[in-house]
């Protein structure tokens, strides 16, 4: 019997660490290291990541035929070095930190994989970090054929890159690189409205629909040039971010007559004009860049990737004003998916080089519910430690009472099956509510999630209804673009523009979720509910039975339900509600 391939992919030491494991170039596991160590955005080395992918595979570490790392550290530091040079003196008090940094970790990639996997005696591959994300968005895509676009804030040089895949093969053609970068112009945005940069960009996106672009054209004369293929160049008198321990210079807050406002300021008029200018001016990139790929190509399938990839208006764009007919964007597209994305380079690039052969290409990304699942015996253990009330029922029952709970205006939070790599909750770690109610959209920000009212909730939609509900001709199961609303009567989900950051599900993807959607719709003629993320501000999103025990009783959630398992909120013992809502996690 042929022994199984293992190729594991290892993402680290910026933000989102993470780990996958393949299986004969399938993606068998997945997880971001924050789930484990409840640290938001955790960049730490994925030890626990790595530890779930081998107990997922029942291997040891020995077992890997590869390890591939998101990209080239001494390419990276070669960056640095540069940018400190041609800057000097200015940059003297970020230089100091980063050197200590990198010359104590981020450049012993290959010995600190070494001593975390002692076990592990083969080699240790380092795609470009814009290679992993080409590779993480083209390869397991549905595409045979298909344009590819990457874009972030920066790699080792590269912020963003244009390309072509066919097959198993990729060329990429174009490449921006630092300092001029999209990612960082948004950030330098999200920095200066008083947001936390590489964790709240999508606040930036949420906040957007409130204002008008009115400093749009003059970002576009001034700060940025943009072609008509999309390719730009930044004018860096505005930015501070290769030589300072900030994002934006003087001149920038000139520019908007102001200086950055700090962390946790709450948004006037003013701040959600600027706010709707940069995601017009990111909106015009993103379709002129589609569009110089389709006259280029004559493909209608586009592949994306990077962390701008999850940014959602941009995506509808494409779908709606350029020839592009079918988008596939990575579900866990910013640096937690490079993981994948090196592996995947890994088993169909490198391998096949030097073997001779082409591995034929897999529809690997049939899920991204790649994470721990938990047992009902687990789940069972968990209640009965903390003596808790609960009640056991049979699939279709829960799936009525489900309902039921949440046509009563119930906020439920939902835990099943396996945890979802990416950044959205997509019903298997998700709270749900009922999108008719609009008070419902600032009951579950204020009272559970504890975050701003003005930020949006997703719908959840099955997917044959898409088309009655929302202007979009797609399916989107990963939550990654935004389509006009079509339909009056869920307001809890529909913006300030009219608009809504779809998921669609269907019962091939996830049997029990669908069905809760669906009975809704069949209860009440609207097939739509409020799904956000299982978490509380600040925090990862659940990954246990005990972290979602500790989040339902810690916030104003009504029910939980951990099929085959419901818990109200009033059987609840007062002394455990007391303990969680004083709970700090590693977050805080």
């Amino acid at each position: 019997m042929k022994r199984p391939v293992y190729i594991l992919g290892i993402s680290c030491f910026y933000h989102d660490a993470a780990a996958a494991l393949l299986k004969d170039g399938k993606i068998i596991a997945a997880a971001h290291e924050e789930r484990f160590t409840r640290i938001r955005h955790d960049q730490s080395f994925p030890e626990k990541s790595v530890q779930f992918c081998l107990d997922y595979a029942g291997i040891e570490a020995g077992e890997f035929n590869a390890v591939a790392f998101y990209d080239k550290p001494f390419l990276k530091f070669e960056r640095l070095l540069t940018t400190y040079v041609e800057t000097w003196p200015r940059g003297v008090f970020s230089f100091l930190p980063a050197m200590r940094e990198w010359l104590t970790k981020k450049l012993w990639i290959k010995s600190l994989i070494y001593d975390e996997l002692p076990e592990y005696e083969g080699e240790i591959y380092y795609p470009e970090h814009h290679v992993s994300h080409a590779a993480s968005a083209f390869l397991p895509s549905p595409f045979n054929r298909a344009a590819i676009l990457t874009m972030d804030g920066v790699g080792e040089w590269a912020t963003a890159t244009k390309g072509l895949g066919d097959g198993t093969n990729m060329k990429l053609t174009h490449e921006i690189t630092f300092p001029h970068s999209l990612g960082l112009l948004y950030s330098a945005f999200t920095y200066y409205l008083g947001f936390k940069v590489n964790s709240a960009e999508y606040k930036v996106m949420g906040l957007a629909p409130y204002g008008k672009p009115k400093y749009a054209k003059k970002i576009l004369d001034d700060m940025i040039e943009v072609k008509l293929d999309g390719s730009f160049k930044m004018n860096m008198k505005y930015f501070a971010y290769p030589y300072a321990l900030k994002m934006t210079s003087e001149a920038f807050d000139d520019f908007f007559g102001a200086s950055p406002r700090p962390l946790g300021f709450k948004p006037t008029q003013e701040e959600m004009d600027i706010a709707a200018s940069i995601q017009a001016v990111t909106d015009e990139i993103m379709v002129r860049m589609a569009r110089d790929l389709y006259k280029t190509y004559k493909v209608p399938n586009l592949t994306m990737a990077g962390g701008v990839a999850l940014n959602c208006v941009s995506n509808g764009k494409i779908l709606t004003k350029t020839p592009m007919k079918n988008l596939f964007v990575q579900p866990a597209a910013g640096d937690a998916g490079g993981s994948v994305g090196a592996a995947l380079y890994v088993y169909h690039q490198l391998r096949a080089k030097r073997e001779g052969r082409r591995e034929e290409k897999h529809w690997a990304w049939e899920t991204c519910n790649l994470g721990p699942e938990f047992s009902n015996t687990e789940i069972l253990k968990s209640l009965r430690q903390k003596r808790l009330k609960f009640k056991r029922l049979a699939r279709g029952e829960l799936v009525k009472k489900t309902v039921q709970l949440i046509k009563d205006q119930a906020v439920v939070g939902w835990f099943q099956g396996r945890m979802e790599f990416g950044p959205r909750a997509l019903g298997n770690r998700s709270i749900l509510a009922d999108a008719r109610n609009a008070e419902n959209q600032k009951r579950v920000n204020l009272a559970i999630k504890f975050r701003e009212s003005f930020r949006p909730f997703a719908p959840v939609v099955i997917e044959e209804k898409t088309r009655e509900w929302f202007e979009a001709s797609w399916a989107d199961p990963y939550m990654l673009t935004v389509a006009q609303v079509k339909k009056k009567g869920i307001p809890a989900v529909t913006h300030v523009d009219n608009s809504a950051r779809i998921q669609t599900v269907n019962r091939n993807q996830n049997p029990l979720y669908y069905d809760v959607v669906k009975e809704f719709g069949k209860q009440t003629g609207v097939p739509v509910l409020i799904n956000t993320s299982f978490n509380r501000r600040g925090e990862p999103i659940v990954c246990t039975p005990e972290d979602a025990l500790m989040c339902f009783l810690g916030t104003n959630m009504d029910y939980l339900v951990m099929a085959p398992f419901i818990l109200d909120k009033k059987d609840m013992p007062m002394r455990l509600i007391n303990k969680a809502k004083n709970m700090k996690f590693a977050g805080d």
